[in-house]
């Protein structure tokens, strides 16, 4: 499995020069310090049922990764995101090795790097186990960046995909949506903003598509997917100080016929 698998498909490319502030804990430590874990490093794993959480700290980098009981239950995917933990953790070790030693070529500070990954289940129906991963990365520049992946496992296939792989395309959904995707958008953007959309604003007053967003399928009922949230990570529906915009859509009938065939029983549009 290609390191950080998981997050091959998200809406929001991770940048290089992103802050923990908003996304992450942030460590740091002076030209000179530790590559090994420290005198004040922390690192821990808890486990409750089949749920995993691991955290770790020292003067070179933060890692942090979990996943619900829901997850660790299925024994294919708990082993796939075991894997993806570790290959994460040591791609993150690696990195953080190399710019530190870099800085202290270069004679500046360094301040640790950090990655995060927050696996939740969204919902969880017969059949079906859906999830969002909310990750989060820095690398030493002024600010951190995040993201969000929908993940779906098949139950009976015992593989998983993107969530957006349940329909037969993201154009397909965003037609069944019509303007209420826009609607719904501006809608949050003015609570957000304080003030009416400007039209002058030509890089955040559009309405960018679903193919710049991550979908996620939950459910109301425990046994159908009968709702989806659009969620739209920073510089993509607004600037990074709006934050993300999630927003909520129940399954209508022209949403649940750009299902794919052969997962259109496990939807129902929403009364």
């Amino acid at each position: 499995m290609p390191t950080r698998l998981f997050l091959a498909g998200a809406a929001v490319a991770l940048s290089s020069c992103s802050s923990p502030a908003e996304v992450a804990e942030r460590t740091g430590a002076a030209p000179g310090a530790t590559t090994g874990p420290a005198a004040s490093a922390t690192a821990s794993a808890r486990a409750q049922g089949n749920a995993r959480a691991v955290s770790e700290e020292t003067d070179l980098y933060s890692f942090k990764f979990s996943y619900p009981a829901a997850a660790g239950a299925i024994a294919p995917l708990a082993a796939r995101l075991d894997d993806e933990a570790e290959k994460a953790r040591a791609e993150l070790i690696a990195e953080a090795k190399a710019a530190q030693a870099e800085a202290q070529k270069e004679g500046f500070p360094y301040h640790a790097h950090s990655y995060g990954a927050e696996w939740q289940t969204v919902a969880d129906i017969s059949g079906f186990l859906s999830l969002s991963n909310l990750f989060s990365t820095y690398t030493g520049g002024a600010h951190g960046m995040y993201g969000m992946q929908g993940y779906v496992w098949d139950k009976r296939a015992g593989r998983g995909f993107d969530s957006a792989d349940l329909f037969t395309s993201k154009a397909a959904l965003q037609s069944a949506l019509g303007d209420a995707l826009c609607d719904a958008l501006n809608r949050e953007r003015v609570e957000k903003r304080g003030a009416p959309i400007d039209p002058g604003d030509e890089l955040f007053s559009g309405c960018p598509g679903l193919d710049e967003a991550t979908v996620l399928v939950g459910s109301s009922n425990a046994k159908t997917f009968d709702r989806i949230t659009v969620w739209y990570g920073p510089y993509v529906a607004g600037s990074y100080a709006e934050g993300a915009y999630e927003l909520d859509f129940p399954m209508s009938p022209a949403m649940v016929a750009a299902v794919k065939p052969a997962y259109r029983v496990a939807f129902s549009a929403k009364r």
